[in-house]
């Protein structure tokens, strides 16, 4: 990856600033790491199946939190003992899968993030689509924005971009 590549924050950014230089980032990066490491993956899918794609966003998403994280952002929710965290700072439970068929399914993670010791700023998604029957990810990933940080108006905002 090359330095430009990575993504540039400021303290100041609004969320949807945010996730405009996130999309940036993904949209750069994420076809040519998926072309180096998909026959290592593709093996590991018929091992660990959807694990593989864990595998895919620990590799992509760390520049991006660590990025907002040396910006001064705080980004990960508390981790309780049972969370299984992948790609740094996407906790499963806070996720829905519902979307698409098998072929191209669509797994939503969230974050909310805030600038340090203040109030949220709102929430990036993290929709990683995916197929459930080989390990392909048929699309870019994509981060969208939410100016909601209750988990119960982030699904609800989750279901309005995603049932559109």
């Amino acid at each position: 990856m090359n330095p430009q590549d990575l993504p540039l924050f400021h303290p100041d950014m609004s969320i949807e600033e945010i996730g405009e230089e996130g999309n940036r980032y993904i949209g750069t990066v994420w076809k040519s790491l998926y072309d180096s490491m998909h026959e290592e993956l593709t093996k590991a899918f018929l091992e660990i199946e959807d694990a593989a794609y864990a595998l895919y966003l620990n590799q992509l998403m760390p520049p991006l939190f660590n990025r907002l994280m040396e910006t001064g952002f705080e980004v990960i929710a508390p981790v309780e003992d049972d969370d299984f965290v992948i790609g740094q700072c996407l906790i499963f439970r806070n996720s829905l899968e519902k979307w698409g068929s098998e072929e191209n399914r669509s797994r939503i993670f969230w974050n909310i993030i805030h600038r340090k010791g203040t109030l949220p700023l709102g929430t990036l998604l993290t929709e990683i689509p995916h197929s459930h029957l080989k390990f392909d990810i048929p699309e870019t990933p994509k981060l969208y924005t939410l100016r909601e940080s209750v988990k119960d108006r982030i699904l609800h905002g989750i279901r309005h971009i995603k049932d559109k």
